[in-house]
């Protein structure tokens, strides 16, 4: 019997072999129905996890919590803007630009 010490792997089945896959998603949505989720893939968990980490955390850091082999796969691949990132961005460009856009010069002030 081989234990995950000796295989490497984080998780094994009841003997101690590499765990299949199938298996791991009918487990998966016996406890997704049982804390009354809506229905979503294991592989949702991930992306999600790294959607709302990203926030705020280094990239490369995520890179590594998800064992990506580069920061540009893991931002292109499981992150999104949040709508809140999305409306401080917008809240930023409006106090630089706010006062320049109502003040009837036409961007005559960015120029000069």
């Amino acid at each position: 019997m081989s234990s995950s010490s000796t295989t490497g792997l984080v998780f094994t089945s009841s003997i101690g072999t590499p765990l299949e896959p199938r298996n791991v998603d009918r487990r998966f949505d016996v406890l997704r129905r049982q804390a009354g989720l809506p229905w979503l893939r294991l592989h949702d968990l991930r992306h999600a996890f790294a959607s709302m980490f990203a926030e705020g955390v280094p990239a490369r850091t995520l890179m590594e919590l998800l064992g990506h082999s580069t920061i540009q796969l893991t931002m292109n691949t499981h992150t999104h803007v949040m709508p809140e990132t999305q409306r401080e961005a917008v809240g930023r460009l409006d106090r630089i630009f706010g006062d320049q856009a109502d003040d009837g010069n036409d961007g005559e002030k960015l120029a000069g």
